[in-house]
């Protein structure tokens, strides 16, 4: 990819965050107007701004908390400081924060609401599994999100995800009082707006997913080759996302499903029909897309 491509796919890639996030926002409202008509979708855009409030400014708090992370200090790990520092500088952008994740399995993601107020955090297990030249690969691409502002979208899509399903407790408490049955003269609207808010507290899970979806895989395709370029091996990547898959398939995680999106892999990864709704795209394809960059730069794959 040309300098002025990858300057115009970043462009491009800024109008998806925004035109991502507003969509995430009307999904919101619409379930919110379904559920409980104009004051459904009052209580949804007061939800969705809230929500969105706390995403940008406590972003980096509220996930990296959930997981129990600390932050490491330099005199810990000055290796580890080292080695973003030096990519930070490569991708010419502020040393994100460095956290520690106390799980097993191997893993790592990034958070904040952009490059200057933004986290790495790498779980145990990746510390032990991979080598530094696969490390380097990793951080990368974790910088990669946090340079692209891919964190921020990311985030915004976990809390909205997180308010549909409080609408959809909300349905369930107004179907269980029979508060949808706002005219009880007119029993054919109440019986059909019933039978709109138990079909609306079935699809609830399946909408979350395609949120999830929505997080676009070539965003993680885009960061796997900004990272690649950043550390300047393709292939020592590519050996940490095949390590990654082999442990996280043998290695369970207690992972909110809203957040899986956020980890450089699947931490839920499974196979069958969870493969064609995973928030990622198939390792497989992630690891030749990365051995055809590395060709380009005259690095031999693995």
């Amino acid at each position: 990819m040309s300098e002025r491509e990858f300057l115009r796919f970043g462009d491009e890639l800024d109008v998806k965050n925004c035109n991502t996030s507003r969509s995430f926002n009307g999904l919101l409202m619409a379930i919110g107007g379904i559920i409980g008509g104009t004051a459904g979708m009052l209580i949804a855009l007061i939800i969705a701004g809230f929500m969105n409030f706390m995403s940008y400014w406590f972003s980096d708090k509220i996930v990296l908390s959930m997981y129990g992370a600390r932050e490491i200090p330099y005199e810990e790990a000055p290796w580890l400081h080292q080695i973003v520092e030096e990519l930070a500088r490569r991708a010419n952008m502020p040393k994100p924060k460095i956290y520690l994740v106390p799980m097993e399995q191997p893993n790592a993601f990034a958070t904040g609401r952009g490059p200057g107020h933004a986290a790495v955090a790498v779980t145990r297990g990746i510390l032990e599994i991979l080598d530094q030249e696969e490390l380097k690969g990793v951080l990368a691409h974790e910088l990669a999100h946090i340079k692209n502002r891919d964190v921020l979208v990311a985030t915004i899509a976990a809390t909205i995800a997180g308010a549909i399903g409080f609408l959809a407790n909300m349905a369930q408490w107004a179907l269980f009082f029979g508060g949808l049955n706002r005219n009880e003269e007119e029993e054919g609207g109440g019986f059909a707006e019933m039978i709109g808010a138990i079909l609306m507290i079935i699809i609830v899970p399946i909408i979350a997913t395609i949120v999830q979806l929505a997080i676009s895989r070539s965003r993680e395709y885009f960061a796997d080759e900004t990272g690649a370029k950043i550390c300047g091996c393709p292939v020592a990547l590519a050996r940490a996302l095949k390590k990654i898959e082999e442990y996280v398939m043998q290695v369970p995680a207690n992972v909110n499903p809203g957040t899986a999106h956020l980890f450089i892999e699947n931490p839920l990864k499974g196979g069958g029909i969870m493969e064609l709704l995973s928030t990622h795209p198939s390792t497989e394809k992630r690891i030749q897309r990365l051995c055809e960059l590395a060709r380009k730069m005259g690095q031999e794959c693995i």
